[in-house]
């Protein structure tokens, strides 16, 4: 299982705090430094089941400064892919990968019915 976080970011924390709670053993990856690549984000999207924007971090300061929210309807796929590949503050997190799911952001009940 593939943790991937941001050390300063709250919500991380507190996911990272209920995976230890929990017992539940995880592979940490910081994102600021190993951000996903294209492939990685590709292949997560696809398990995910969920709409694109759903990985970009809609409430960060670089999403905001770009004007993300009227450039992203007018991208394709990929090229949104490779403008999450380029910088990990652009991708919503924590990002919990399993064999079977993934999960984007933290919702504690998401988390319990998916991994409990």
């Amino acid at each position: 299982m593939l943790f991937v976080q941001y050390a300063k970011c709250s919500t991380c924390k507190r996911a990272k705090n209920w995976l230890d709670e929990h017992g539940i053993v995880y592979t940490d990856r910081p994102i600021k430094e190993e951000n996903p690549t294209v492939l990685e984000l590709r292949e997560w999207h696809k398990k995910s089941g969920l709409p694109l924007k759903r990985f970009f971090n809609t409430s960060g300061m670089l999403y905001r400064e770009m004007a993300l929210k009227d450039k992203l309807p007018t991208m394709s796929e990929e090229e949104q892919l490779e403008l999450l590949a380029s910088d990990g503050m652009l991708v919503k997190r924590p990002l919990l990968i399993t064999e079977s799911h993934v999960l984007v952001g933290f919702r504690e009940k998401e988390w319990e019915e998916t991994l409990l």
